[in-house]
């Protein structure tokens, strides 16, 4: 043989050495335990042009944060679907749940939920008055319910 002559590489072995089987590719999302595509998320940071440079932990970060923000507002409206005795989640499960919820109703305060409705909620200066024989027997309630400490301590008059 020339010693400047090529030698054919194996089949299948491009840019490998040793040439064994190929290994079946893993992504990212698998790599980071994420149900969340960290390959599309780091494509769109990309592509919007939020920074000259991505970093490739950023595209995994921001993906387990969707995530898990995903999975807290689904968990909420399943709650609010099964409370209202439904297997099905539809929007207004979802609106109840975030606005039910503090944090999440902070975060999503000036979003606007289609076909969300809002939460029921009467203000009670719109609620009929009590009237006067409701008024008495609530008045007698709380005069049989004293503490008994009040009623021993109280002792009859002498004369």
């Amino acid at each position: 043989m020339d010693v400047g002559a090529k030698v054919p590489k194996k089949a299948g072995a491009a840019g490998r050495r040793g040439g064994g089987p190929k290994k079946k590719p893993v992504s990212r999302s698998v790599k980071a335990g994420l149900q969340f595509p960290v390959g599309r998320i780091g494509r769109y940071l990309k592509q919007g042009r939020y920074a000259k440079r991505i970093g490739t932990g950023a595209p995994v970060y921001l993906a387990a944060v969707l995530e898990y923000l995903a999975a807290e507002v689904l968990e909420l409206a399943g709650n609010a679907a099964r409370d209202n005795k439904k297997n099905r989640i539809i929007p207004r499960h979802v609106l109840l749940a975030i606005r039910n919820d503090e944090e999440l109703g902070k975060l999503l305060a000036g979003v606007t939920i289609a076909h969300g409705g809002v939460l029921p909620n009467i203000n009670p200066v719109l609620l009929p008055k009590k009237t006067a024989s409701a008024a008495a027997k609530e008045g007698k309630e709380t005069k049989e319910k004293k503490s008994p400490k009040k009623a021993a301590t109280k002792s009859p008059k002498k004369a």
